[in-house]
């Protein structure tokens, strides 16, 4: 009926989180029109981090309500609201590191994209249709393209470019398999995707294969890796570092709505097997490939396949235990893997001379606080003892062997053995005697070494105070 409001305040209140985050980008932008000068880059920065811990703080408010918003388009729940506080931590962290490579006219519209592209990934973290996916990746994806292009070297652009096409391709797998489950149910809503009659339906299966392709993609999944490297490499420090954790974190809520809540019984093992065994490939070669990197953000990307990896393994069987142990094993990563890019980012200079493994040769005669630091979250994302990555990668052995994936668990043990000498070669370096022109690094970061602080703590703490939310299945209505 004409005049009629179909959505209510509830509705409007489950997205408000994402709401603030997405208009504070407005806001950044208005301010860089206003203050234009030396002072705008900090201004931007301000309004960033202002409007995302509004925004965390605002979805923590709706822990444990749950409610259908949008006609289920959008579900809030505690596995909505806990991703959700994922990707603001994430992207707070990466904010503090902006200053690094980015120049001062850059800032703003940095921080403006990362704001949208923050709400992109909210939006993904309680899509419950798969239109409501969609336009979040697309969000999310959008804005990534033009942040991977913003530093002031040639291998950025060809970073974006390279993002822009391959990230394309992906997408069209992930639409062409929507429209086939879309064809097949006859709805756009996930809850529609669990009926049994779909189980004959040739559609259904060639959907739900094109789907997981693209979200394997965007998980950074071997085979379809192979942009991860260069791209991480090229990007803006902080934008890698966005990247490797936000990315990864909305696409792991997608695909845990998908495989928990949106495939009928008797069709998750068929239908999720053939994506639980590129999960295991990427936890050997995301390790392998590691060992010939000389650049630590190249390195990162690698040991990023392999830890999306052992998240994955953590799901398989779709059981509340492995949904919980996954999410404990994506904060602890968020932690380790952020705090190691802050480290990076208080090393380099404008031109990120600090990604590069030789930076670390001597670090810890220049700089022991820093080295320590780095040192530990290094040996956590290893999974030595006694870690919260250590502790995450038993409970994930724990899930896999009790869900009847013991062989994912023997993979996830090969790879942790493959990835200590690959750390352990940036541990030795940085205990090394260091070169006698080495002249001491100093980024004036403040920002960042408040990251590293709380990551420290923050792995050190969930390493003897293991607690993970109890509230997390993921609904789809």
């Amino acid at each position: 009926m004409i005049g009629v409001n179909l959505f209510t305040q509830n509705d409007w209140s489950a997205v408000l989180p994402l709401f603030i985050v997405a208009c504070s980008a407005l806001v950044v932008l208005l301010a860089d029109f206003v203050w234009r000068g030396r002072t705008s880059a900090q201004i931007a920065i301000a309004i960033g981090v202002a409007a995302l811990l509004a925004g965390g703080i605002t979805a923590g408010l709706e822990y444990g309500r749950a409610y259908d918003a949008f006609g289920g388009g959008f579900v809030l729940g505690g596995f909505a609201v806990v991703f959700q506080e994922i990707i603001v931590l994430a992207a707070l962290f990466s904010l503090a590191i902006y200053r690094t490579s980015m120049s001062e006219e850059k800032t703003s519209g940095a921080v403006a994209l990362l704001l949208w592209a923050t709400a992109g990934a909210m939006l993904m973290a309680g899509a419950a249709n798969l239109m409501t996916i969609f336009l979040g990746l697309e969000l999310l994806s959008l804005a990534l393209y033009c942040l991977c292009g913003l530093a002031n070297r040639p291998t950025s652009r060809e970073a974006a470019l390279k993002y822009l096409i391959l990230s394309s391709t992906a997408s069209g797998f992930l639409l062409f398999g929507m429209a086939l489950l879309f064809g097949a149910s006859g709805s756009v809503t996930l809850s529609s995707l669990a009926s049994p009659a779909l189980l004959t339906d040739p559609l259904y299966w060639m959907g739900g294969g094109l789907f997981l392709i693209g979200i394997s993609f965007k998980l950074s999944l071997i085979p379809f890796h192979v942009w991860t490297p260069d791209v991480y490499e090229g990007a803006p420090l902080p934008v890698t570092a966005y990247m490797t954790v936000v990315t990864k974190a909305a696409t792991l809520a997608v695909f845990a709505r998908f495989a928990y809540a949106a495939i009928p019984p008797g069709a998750q093992y068929p239908l999720l097997i053939p994506f639980y065994l590129i999960a295991g490939v990427s936890m050997i070669g995301g390790n392998l490939g590691m060992l010939a990197q000389t650049d630590m953000k190249r390195l990162l990307a690698f040991s990023g396949i392999a830890q999306v990896g052992y998240i994955v393994a953590a799901l398989a069987g779709a059981t509340a235990q492995g949904m919980r142990y996954a999410i404990y094993y994506l904060v602890a990563y968020t932690f380790m893997n952020l705090g190691a890019f802050a480290i990076v980012a208080l090393i380099s200079g404008k031109n990120e001379e600090g990604s590069r493994l030789e930076s670390f040769r001597g670090l810890a005669a220049r700089r022991p606080l820093l080295a320590a630091a780095m040192t530990f979250f290094l040996l956590a994302l290893a999974g030595f003892p006694p870690t919260a990555g250590f502790l995450g990668k038993i409970l994930i052995l724990a899930t896999d062997i009790t869900a009847g994936y013991a062989w994912l668990a023997g993979l996830l043990i090969a790879g942790t053995a493959i990835s200590l000498y690959a750390y352990f070669k940036v541990v030795r370096l940085m205990y090394e005697r260091p070169p006698v022109d080495a002249a001491p690094a100093a980024a004036p970061l403040p920002l960042a070494y408040v990251t590293v602080a709380i990551c420290a703590v923050a792995v050190v703490l969930m390493t003897f105070y293991p607690l993970t939310p109890s509230n997390i299945l993921p609904l789809t209505r």
